[in-house]
């Protein structure tokens, strides 16, 4: 009986300390269908591009030995007052190959909202030099929305993670 109380109280401890999930926030890609607009022109926004490098897996000790990571992408608007639109998420890889497009139809975050893509640890089609293009519009150019990455990846006892931001493209 002593050790079926030990058993129990060491299940406990465990899923309390694993990461608990939620459904509320944040929304999922799975969900962006509830994030559509029905804007379908956008002439009269201010419009930009924005380059966000990731990485799908690191080397490590040789070229010949990777450290495959899992990415979390993350859309903020950091507005206030103003919803943002994002009009492309494509997602490249390492040879410039576009190998998926997030986003069919634009969807809006609403002001201080993020929203995330998840690339698991297990796809590294992105290889060590992938990245996403994102196309965006506001109604003015004040606060345009920030994309960051995280990689993270867990080996044994080793932990290694990292981020990226998005730059503005120019063209």
């Amino acid at each position: 009986m002593r050790n079926i109380f030990k058993i129990l109280a060491i299940a406990l401890i465990i899923n309390a300390c694993s990461g608990k999930e939620t459904d509320k926030y944040p929304i999922k890609q799975a969900d962006w269908k509830s994030k559509q607009t029905n804007i379908d022109n956008f002439e009269d926004y201010f419009q930009g591009k924005t380059y966000l490098p990731v990485y799908s897996h690191i080397y490590h000790v040789h070229e010949h030995r990777t450290f495959d990571l899992t990415i979390t992408v993350g859309i903020r608007n950091i507005s206030l007052t103003d919803s943002v639109y994002i009009l492309k998420a494509d997602y490249f890889n390492t040879i410039g190959e576009n190998i998926r497009q997030y986003i069919k139809n634009p969807i809006y975050l609403k002001p201080l909202e993020t929203l995330e893509i998840i690339i698991e640890e297990q796809d590294i089609e992105g290889g060590s030099g992938a990245n996403f293009v994102f196309d965006w519009a506001k109604i003015n150019d004040k606060n345009p929305p920030l994309f960051e990455a995280v990689m993270i990846s867990t080996y044994g006892q080793q932990g290694l993670s990292f981020t990226t931001r998005g730059v503005p493209i120019f063209e």
